[in-house]
């Protein structure tokens, strides 16, 4: 790049989700587009929060009334439908249940280390389309809403990382010596920092912009593009 060429400018969306949340995994397609269409002017920072940390509570007993983990299910599929390109196994929720997302999270967030200590490219994959990490956050969400399988065991998230052929040993390293819980309980704590209220959120401009839920992409897109052309010269209206 010549030396008098201004830089190009990017911005930071940081997306909190859970792996169990369905918006979150309909809403990849909102975020595949994003990098698609932006490339190196967004740089998409994933974060993880605890909507089905205890899923007993949450679904077994919260849902009790209205058919428990089955009426749970019959609400998703539902919710799917109005989805085309997405396949919901029919077995979700009772085929396997899983206990919890935060197994997920947990080895989530190492191979997220991996990432961020260079032992994996950030870069994005041209064999996936995404980045390691996001092909395996991807795949995990995945195992779960395609496949019916039980993401709370690490034998499930342990065969997904063989298929991607990354360095199980020092996944398991940075579980064991507390990094990858560190780097979670970073992301909690910035959760209610900001006082998010669920998954999916999306943050813009340093946490002066939040979308949250079921958000449509034209309304994401044009947050973007506001940040984009905003001219750092402009004052501040308070």
């Amino acid at each position: 790049m010549d030396s008098n060429s201004p830089m190009e400018k990017q911005i930071k969306l940081s997306y909190f989700s859970d792996v169990l949340c369905f918006w979150a995994y309909a809403a990849q397609v909102r975020l595949d587009e994003l990098q698609n269409k932006f490339s190196t002017k967004v740089e998409i920072e994933h974060h993880f929060i605890s909507v089905f940390g205890d899923t007993a509570q949450r679904i077994g007993n919260g849902w009790k009334e209205r058919g428990g983990y089955g009426g749970f299910a019959q609400h998703i599929l539902d919710a799917a439908t109005t989805f085309p390109q997405l396949h919901v196994n029919p077995g979700i929720w009772v085929q396997s249940t899983p206990k919890t997302s935060a197994t997920s999270h947990c080895f989530l967030k190492a191979i997220q280390c991996l990432e961020d200590k260079e032992i994996i490219p950030a870069a994005v994959d041209t064999e996936f389309g995404r980045s390691l990490f996001e092909e395996a956050l991807w795949r995990v969400r995945c195992a779960f809403f395609e496949q019916a399988l039980d993401i709370s065991k690490v034998s499930v998230l342990q065969s997904i990382v063989e298929e991607l052929q990354l360095p199980m040993g020092k996944i398991e390293r940075f579980i064991n010596d507390g990094t990858a819980l560190a780097a979670l309980m970073s992301d909690i704590e910035q959760k209610e920092l900001l006082k998010l209220e669920g998954s999916p959120t999306y943050i813009l401009n340093d946490g002066r912009q939040k979308l949250y839920g079921n958000v449509g992409y034209r309304v994401i897109e044009a947050n973007v593009i506001e940040l984009l052309e905003d001219d750092d010269k402009q004052l501040s209206w308070c």
